[in-house]
């Protein structure tokens, strides 16, 4: 499984717990969940590389920093996000995002993500496995 809405955290947002095997994964699928609330995934193609570099003090803060980096970027660029390959090494990540511009006539918009919250926001390992719940502002 690489993310579940949950649906009893946030009556007027949207949580998630994303999975990984590596924090590269957790990433990737916590971004993945993003970009499923936002848009239906079957009606992009990911013609559009867009690379993104971040720093951060600690991962939590990294994968903060990564999640509103792609609320900004949709909303300063009018993009949507088809999947994104994430590396990080010493708290620094750099990932390459493929999306597509918003287009109404041919994409099936779901939400319009406001922020990443800070409510429960928590990234830990669970036996051999990373999970992040992560609450989104519609």
């Amino acid at each position: 499984m690489k993310y579940k809405f949950l649906e009893d955290i946030a009556i007027a947002d949207v949580a998630f717990d994303a999975y990984g095997s590596n924090l590269n994964e957790l990433f990737e699928n916590s971004a993945l969940a993003l970009f499923d609330c936002m848009v239906n995934l079957k009606d992009l193609k990911g013609k559009i590389k867009k690379t993104i570099k971040i720093k951060a003090k600690n991962i939590e803060d990294l994968l903060y920093k990564f999640l509103s980096e792609i609320v900004y970027i949709k909303d300063t660029k009018q993009l949507v996000f088809k999947k994104a390959k994430v590396k990080i090494k010493d708290f620094k990540l750099e990932a390459t995002l493929y999306c597509d511009k918003i287009d109404y006539n041919t994409q099936e918009l779901r939400n319009d993500v406001k922020a990443i919250t800070l409510h429960q926001f928590e990234i830990k390992k669970v036996k051999n496995r990373w999970k992040a719940r992560i609450v989104i502002d519609i």
